[in-house]
């Protein structure tokens, strides 16, 4: 099942949410997406203790197009350093998982 993943990323407000995406979809380079929050986040950043309000994006797409999934995610993302994260989806119905392939596929 390591062929399909869920990759997530955040951003400081719902339209730049949207807009990755927006993006990240209309490529091909996910499935689907779906943009959810705020959520309350606490981090490290600049060697200083930070929390904040944030949106999380979560997309699902294939192990072949995680490469240039990524990519998009950080050249379109305002932050210099943005999460992106990715962890293998364990189970799915087989007529989802066709779906996904199908939709990330660059020979459409």
């Amino acid at each position: 099942m390591t062929d399909f993943l869920q990759v997530t990323t955040t951003a400081a407000d719902r339209d730049t949410a949207a807009d990755l995406a927006r993006s990240a979809v209309a490529a091909r380079l996910a499935a689907g997406a779906q943009v959810t929050g705020p959520v309350l986040s606490f981090f490290w950043h600049l060697d200083e203790q930070g929390e904040g309000e944030e949106w999380q994006v979560t997309l699902k797409t294939t192990a072949e197009r995680y490469p240039e999934l990524e990519a998009h995610l950080r050249r379109e993302h305002p932050w210099d350093n943005p999460e992106v994260t990715a962890l293998p989806l364990a189970a799915a119905s087989a007529d989802y998982l066709a779906w996904l392939r199908r939709a990330v596929s660059p020979e459409r």
